[in-house]
């Protein structure tokens, strides 16, 4: 016997039963076609119930009717962010009867072309979202180590993000990209390891401390970008390794940034990611600018995958005050 279900019978551990109301009701939900365009929107952002019925110019009341089917039926899931509840597409453990089905109707649906209505709408929010990002650390960029602090501070992780980027294997070190270098502490880890460094901000006042911590360091072989991470083509950025610490939770759509340093990487090139895991402390959106309240580790290997960048190295760091960190490592296969 080869089969999955004869190999779990052998070791006496029960097989999953493909329950007929379940496949009913997950074929239900997909056969509607503004739930079909829901979950072709879902697969790139989270939205929350109001944001998903300005995309669709529909009712909250209807779009809640819908998104209930479509969770009911294991399409979706959701998650709190603060007093907002946001939905995303579902991801259904290998080894589930539907699972199979899911993947296929993902799939299909992926391969859809949005009307150019709903793309508008999902730009508009995606730019709301940084704008406010942007307006929090202008406002706040003096206050930021403070305020970050009371998080995580760079003291905690930063020597186990060096350790990371010094056991990882690379084929060149001429260029290395910081994204959100903060207050620049980071920097002369990179500066001492590649021939140039590139940091890249979207606020102009926080790249103002990263210079100038730079200087006070005396780097020499650090460059600075104002701009988003869907500025690095403009900029013909291909960097052999990608750093970003601490940055993806005050980011709009983090897939997007994913795909985007995917674009920015040389082959063999890798990229490491330092940020906060899941948490429900939602204090930290109104005192540090979060828009996520942290990542399940598997948000990451599933817009890393989506991103055409394999899993390398986790390291998970507990803090003392209930946050928990993640490092992760990523490759960019060779072409």
């Amino acid at each position: 016997m080869t089969n999955s279900r004869a190999l779990a019978a052998e070791a006496d551990i029960p097989s999953p039963e493909l329950d007929s109301e379940a496949l009913v009701a997950q074929l239900k939900a997909a056969a509607d076609p503004l739930r079909v365009e829901i979950l072709a929107v879902l697969a790139q952002n989270s939205y929350g119930v109001s944001e998903l019925a300005r995309i669709f110019a529909v009712g909250q009341s209807g779009m809640s009717h819908h998104l209930k089917l479509l969770t009911s039926a294991g399409l979706t899931t959701t998650r709190r962010e603060g007093n907002s509840i946001f939905y995303r597409r579902a991801m259904l453990a290998p080894e589930q009867p539907l699972a199979g089905l899911q993947q296929a109707l993902f799939a299909s649906v992926d391969q859809l072309e949005l009307r150019a209505e709903v793309c508008t709408q999902c730009e508009a929010i995606t730019l709301e979202r940084a704008t406010a990002s942007q307006q929090f650390f202008a406002a706040n960029a003096d206050k930021f180590r403070a305020q970050q602090d009371l998080i995580a501070s760079f003291p905690v992780y930063g020597e186990q993000v060096s350790q990371l980027l010094n056991n990882t294997p690379l084929s060149s070190r001429h260029l290395a990209l910081e994204v959100g270098p903060g207050q620049g502490e980071f920097l002369p880890v990179l500066a001492r390891r590649f021939s140039q460094v590139i940091a890249l901000d979207n606020a102009d006042e926080m790249l103002a401390h990263s210079r100038a911590a730079a200087e006070t360091a005396g780097l020499g072989n650090v460059e600075f970008i104002l701009g988003s991470t869907d500025n690095l083509a403009d900029h013909k950025v291909l960097a052999d390794c990608i750093v970003m610490n601490m940055v993806l939770h005050h980011t709009p759509s983090p897939a997007d940034i994913f795909k985007d340093l995917s674009r920015a990487l040389a082959p063999n090139g890798a990229l490491i990611v330092t940020d906060l895991c899941r948490h429900e402390q939602d204090w930290a959106r109104a005192n540090c600018g979060d828009l996520w309240q942290g990542f399940e580790p598997a948000d990451f290997t599933g817009w890393a995958q989506e991103a055409g960048l394999r899993e390398g190295q986790s390291l998970y760091i507990a803090l003392r005050n209930g946050f928990q960190v993640q490092l992760r490592q990523f490759f960019k296969p060779s072409i």
